[in-house]
């Protein structure tokens, strides 16, 4: 199965080819942009197509993050992913990046449970343990900082992500949150398309907001 990997859930834009079969990434193109992730996606994917000497057509299946993360980058990804999977005739799934920096965690301390914590801002993180086989324990949630910590002060686990020093109280235990986009193939490619539909995955409301008091009244 050729999986065709997006990301745009933060301020890196990557796209990948990836080869379920063989457990391995074909090629791959990206870059920390920051912004702008509806302009270069799409190059991004011919750039990986290219790298992997494979045509569009011979993709299998359409993996995604869909967040907890960036609004507008999710939304980009997410149209992009259905968009692709509409054109093609394949199903599209999506894959949460807590579940990607999760098992970045298990890679690095197998056999242990995980818990992904990304920095949400404004006091606030997104949490959500796994059990040692990367199986989610609970849904993906918004929480203040003293509310995680409480929560799971008694995790027994390993705790990553950027928020982590928001549960362990140690400042040295963060981590950016980087989104392995190989990891995002291989999630997609054992995802159920009927269960990991892709849909934003929106904790918290946008930021923008529609200004009320300047509304012009409709004749």
């Amino acid at each position: 199965m050729l999986v065709l990997a997006i990301d745009t859930s933060g301020s890196g834009c990557a796209a990948a080819v990836y080869d379920g079969a063989a457990g391995e990434v074909l090629g791959r193109a990206g870059a920390d942009i920051g912004r702008g992730h509806a302009e270069r996606l799409m190059e991004f994917v011919d750039e990986a197509l290219i790298a992997a000497d494979r045509q569009l057509d011979e993709i299998d299946r359409i993996a995604v993050t869909i967040g907890p993360g960036s609004f507008t980058g999710i939304r980009v990804g997410v149209a992009a992913a259905r968009g692709l999977a509409l054109a093609l005739g394949k199903p599209a799934v999506g894959v949460t990046t807590l579940q990607v920096i999760a098992e970045g965690a298990r890679a690095r301390e197998p056999g242990r449970p995980v818990l992904a914590v990304i920095d949400a801002k404004r006091g606030e993180v997104y949490a959500q343990p796994f059990d040692a086989s990367g199986l989610a324990q609970k849904e993906p949630e918004i929480l203040s900082a003293d509310e995680a910590r409480q929560r799971f002060s008694g995790f027994s686990g390993a705790v990553c992500g950027s928020g982590a020093p928001f549960v362990t109280a140690d400042p040295a235990s963060g981590e950016p949150d980087e989104i392995d986009i190989a990891v995002v193939g291989r999630l997609g490619a054992g995802a159920d398309p009927a269960v990991a539909r892709p849909k934003p995955l929106y904790l918290r409301g946008p930021d923008a907001k529609p200004q009320a008091g300047f509304a012009v009244t409709r004749a």
